[in-house]
Protein backbone atom coordinates (compact mmCIF):
# COMPACT_ATOMS: atom_id res chain seq x y z
CA UNK A 1 0.00 0.00 0.00
CA UNK A 2 1.09 3.33 -1.14
CA UNK A 3 2.29 5.79 1.60
CA UNK A 4 0.47 8.58 3.06
CA UNK A 5 1.08 12.60 2.54
CA UNK A 6 1.11 14.66 6.00
CA UNK A 7 -1.67 16.89 3.42
CA UNK A 8 -4.13 13.81 3.27
CA UNK A 9 -3.72 12.71 6.68
CA UNK A 10 -4.60 16.42 8.25
CA UNK A 11 -7.81 16.64 5.17
CA UNK A 12 -8.80 12.63 6.95
CA UNK A 13 -8.55 14.02 10.25
CA UNK A 14 -10.41 17.45 9.61
CA UNK A 15 -13.04 15.45 8.08
CA UNK A 16 -13.29 13.60 11.79
CA UNK A 17 -12.90 10.22 9.91
CA UNK A 18 -11.73 7.03 12.03
CA UNK A 19 -8.17 6.01 11.63
CA UNK A 20 -5.74 3.55 13.00
CA UNK A 21 -2.72 5.80 13.85
CA UNK A 22 0.53 4.24 15.78
CA UNK A 23 3.36 6.39 16.46
CA UNK A 24 6.61 4.46 16.77
CA UNK A 25 8.46 7.25 18.69
CA UNK A 26 9.40 6.79 22.24
CA UNK A 27 6.88 7.58 24.56
CA UNK A 28 8.63 10.83 25.89
CA UNK A 29 8.37 12.11 22.48
CA UNK A 30 4.88 11.42 22.38
CA UNK A 31 4.04 12.61 25.09
CA UNK A 32 5.94 16.08 23.90
CA UNK A 33 3.33 16.24 20.73
CA UNK A 34 1.67 14.05 18.67
CA UNK A 35 -1.28 13.78 16.03
CA UNK A 36 -2.92 10.87 17.90
CA UNK A 37 -3.32 7.22 17.95
CA UNK A 38 -1.60 4.48 20.36
CA UNK A 39 1.82 5.07 20.93
CA UNK A 40 4.26 1.49 20.59
CA UNK A 41 7.89 3.11 20.28
CA UNK A 42 9.28 1.02 17.30
CA UNK A 43 11.96 -1.29 19.98
CA UNK A 44 8.61 -2.90 21.51
CA UNK A 45 7.02 -3.64 18.44
CA UNK A 46 7.48 -7.34 17.93
CA UNK A 47 6.44 -7.46 21.51
CA UNK A 48 3.24 -5.28 21.36
CA UNK A 49 1.98 -7.06 17.82
CA UNK A 50 -1.11 -8.59 19.81
CA UNK A 51 -1.99 -4.67 20.60
CA UNK A 52 -2.64 -4.49 16.91
CA UNK A 53 -3.80 -7.71 16.03
CA UNK A 54 -7.42 -6.49 15.04
CA UNK A 55 -6.14 -3.93 12.52
CA UNK A 56 -3.97 -6.60 11.11
CA UNK A 57 -6.33 -6.16 7.15
CA UNK A 58 -7.62 -2.77 8.27
CA UNK A 59 -5.69 0.56 7.05
CA UNK A 60 -2.98 1.57 9.66
CA UNK A 61 -0.76 4.86 9.27
CA UNK A 62 2.49 4.49 10.96
CA UNK A 63 4.36 7.92 11.98
CA UNK A 64 7.51 8.91 13.79
CA UNK A 65 9.37 12.10 13.66
CA UNK A 66 11.01 12.02 10.04
CA UNK A 67 9.66 8.98 8.74
CA UNK A 68 12.42 7.01 9.40
CA UNK A 69 11.33 4.68 12.13
CA UNK A 70 7.94 4.75 10.73
CA UNK A 71 9.26 3.11 7.60
CA UNK A 72 10.81 0.30 9.70
CA UNK A 73 7.56 -0.17 11.06
CA UNK A 74 5.80 -0.63 7.62
CA UNK A 75 7.97 -2.81 6.84
CA UNK A 76 8.43 -5.28 9.90
CA UNK A 77 4.42 -5.06 10.20
CA UNK A 78 3.81 -5.70 6.27
CA UNK A 79 6.27 -9.15 7.04
CA UNK A 80 3.70 -9.63 9.90
CA UNK A 81 0.75 -10.31 7.64
CA UNK A 82 -0.64 -6.65 7.88
CA UNK A 83 -1.90 -5.87 4.42
CA UNK A 84 -2.50 -2.13 4.93
CA UNK A 85 0.12 -0.13 6.31
CA UNK A 86 1.09 3.16 5.04
CA UNK A 87 3.72 5.35 6.04
CA UNK A 88 3.32 9.18 7.08
CA UNK A 89 5.80 10.96 4.58
CA UNK A 90 8.32 13.32 5.95
CA UNK A 91 6.56 12.44 9.97
CA UNK A 92 5.56 14.82 12.48
CA UNK A 93 7.57 17.27 11.45
CA UNK A 94 6.25 17.70 8.11
CA UNK A 95 2.61 17.55 9.69
CA UNK A 96 0.75 20.86 9.32
CA UNK A 97 -0.16 22.87 12.71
Amino acid sequence: MEDITTSELKERKDASETLNVLDVRETWEHEEQNIGGNNIPLGTLPHRLADLEDKKDQELIVYCRTGNRSGQAQRYLQQQGFTQVRNLLGGIEAYPA
